[in-house]
């Protein structure tokens, strides 16, 4: 959808003969926030289609790319930051309090897929629960990105679909981190207050672009692309870091803890 949506902007575009920066005048938008969406790097949301289709005089021809909300796999303020991950070379994800979405299990997503209200449909869950798992293929392929895990000790402390489910889930994180697909350290209780306690946070750099951030709340989320934005999110990432448990440690403990919740699923 979004390379649909990006190419058709620029050919209407180039038509009306308009550069990036004189649509973006009469949107009302930034220049590289078109740069984003005609190269596909960015899924534009339904107020971004209204203000382009005025501006391009296209009725609603664009709007008409986005996909109803009944179509949606994942929330509309993830999309964006969807896009990015699928190009990313290197990420690296704060969990605040359960596991982030490329390192969930299918039992564990599916548990936490179906909480909030209005509760989802069977169906609804399902389609969310393939994209889910479907995002995580970008770990094994051949041009998989550098993943870091900083995750609170809250993620393997709250039980999520049962012992049996978190003793997957834990085991499945340990496996990837033994197997050196991707990097796990954990932030123990005992540190207390640290700089990424407000919310989760996604940090993303590429081969041919700036770096972005994305940062999630409650049935919000915002990507970030100003540098200095960027940049600030990026030493309190690492200044959180720097406190965790080393590499070692955070496997053994997440191995432990798996055990843990193995003896109480027999």
């Amino acid at each position: 959808m979004a390379n649909a949506f990006g190419d058709w902007l620029r050919q209407q575009r180039e038509s009306a003969g308009l550069t990036q920066q004189a649509l973006a005048d009469r949107a009302v938008m930034t220049r590289t926030h078109i740069a984003h969406i005609e190269a596909g790097r960015r899924v534009p949301s339904e107020d971004d289609a209204k203000r382009l289709d005025r501006a391009l005089n296209t009725g609603n021809v664009l709007l008409s790319f986005l996909p109803k909300n009944e179509d949606r796999a994942v929330a509309e303020h993830f999309e964006a930051a969807m896009a990015f991950e699928r190009q990313a070379t290197v990420i690296r994800e704060f969990g605040l309090s359960y596991v982030p979405g490329l390192l969930q299990t299918r039992a564990y997503a599916r548990t936490v897929l179906r909480t909030g209200f209005p509760p989802p449909s069977d169906a609804e869950c399902d389609r969310a629960v393939v994209t889910r798992l479907e995002r995580a293929e970008i770990l094994s392929g051949p041009n998989a990105p550098a993943l870091w895990a900083l995750l609170d000790e809250a993620v393997i402390r709250r039980s999520i679909g049962g012992p049996g489910v978190m003793a997957e889930q834990l085991t499945y994180i340990a496996d990837l981190a033994d197997s050196e697909r991707v990097r796990v350290h954990l932030m123990p209780f005992s540190v207390g207050a640290h700089p990424l306690l407000p919310s989760m946070l996604k940090l993303m750099w590429f081969e041919d672009q700036p770096p972005v951030a994305y940062v999630e709340g409650l049935r919000t989320g915002k990507v970030h692309d100003s540098p200095d934005m960027v940049a600030r999110l990026q030493h309190e990432y690492h200044l959180a870091l720097g406190d965790a448990l080393p590499l070692r440690e955070s496997v053994a403990l997440l191995r432990n803890a798996a055990k843990e919740y193995s003896h109480h699923a027999s």
